[in-house]
C-alpha cells in the first residue's frame, strides 16, 4: 500500500536524499517546522517503508571499480524452480549492484561493477554463464556516466 506523502514529507524525502546526515533540526529548519513535529514526519515514513535505510554513498572508482556494465540474461523455460535458483544464484554475486526481472526479449537485467575488463570476462566465464538455466548473455559497457546512484558495491 502507498504511503500518504504530502508536500512537506516530499520536501524532507528530498532533503534527504541529498543528505541523510542532516540533523533533525537542521531538516525541520528546512521544512519550516518545529524539530518534533518534523522527527515525527521522518519516523512515520520510516515505519512506513518510505525511508527503507541511509547509506554512504561511495564512488566505486575510488574504490578500484573501473568497469560498470549492464548485462542482459536470458533463461530457458522460466519454471518456478528455475527462477528461483537462478535468483539465488545472482543475489549471491556481490558485483552484481543491481538486479530486475524484465519485459522484452531479455528476462533480466544485471548491473555489474569490476576492477577492469579482465576481471568482467573473468566473472562472465566463469559465474555469469554458468548461473542456473542461463540461455544467453549479452554485455553492455558503460562509457560515461550521466546520472545514477549505485548502492550495494562490493568493497
Amino acid at each position: 500500500m502507498q504511503a500518504e506523502i504530502d508536500r512537506t514529507d516530499r520536501q524532507l524525502l528530498r532533503a534527504l536524499q541529498d543528505n541523510a546526515r542532516l540533523t533533525s533540526g537542521e531538516l525541520a529548519e528546512m521544512a519550516h517546522l518545529s524539530q518534533s513535529p518534523c522527527w515525527r514526519r521522518v519516523k512515520r515514513l520510516e515505519d512506513a517503508g518510505v525511508v527503507r535505510g541511509y547509506h554512504a554513498q561511495l564512488d566505486r572508482r575510488a574504490v578500484g571499480l573501473g568497469v560498470m556494465a549492464f548485462v542482459m540474461v536470458g533463461i530457458d523455460h522460466q519454471t518456478e524452480a528455475l527462477s528461483v535458483a537462478f535468483e539465488e544464484a545472482v543475489c549471491g554475486i556481490p558485483e552484481v549492484v543491481l538486479f530486475h526481472g524484465i519485459s522484452g526479449p531479455a528476462d533480466f537485467l544485471l548491473v555489474v561493477v569490476t576492477t577492469d575488463l579482465d576481471a568482467y570476462s573473468e566473472l562472465l566465464q566463469r559465474r555469469l554463464h554458468r548461473l542456473p538455466g542461463v540461455r544467453q548473455v549479452q554485455t553492455y559497457f558503460s562509457l560515461q556516466e550521466f546520472k545514477g546512484r549505485i548502492g550495494g558495491l562490493p568493497v
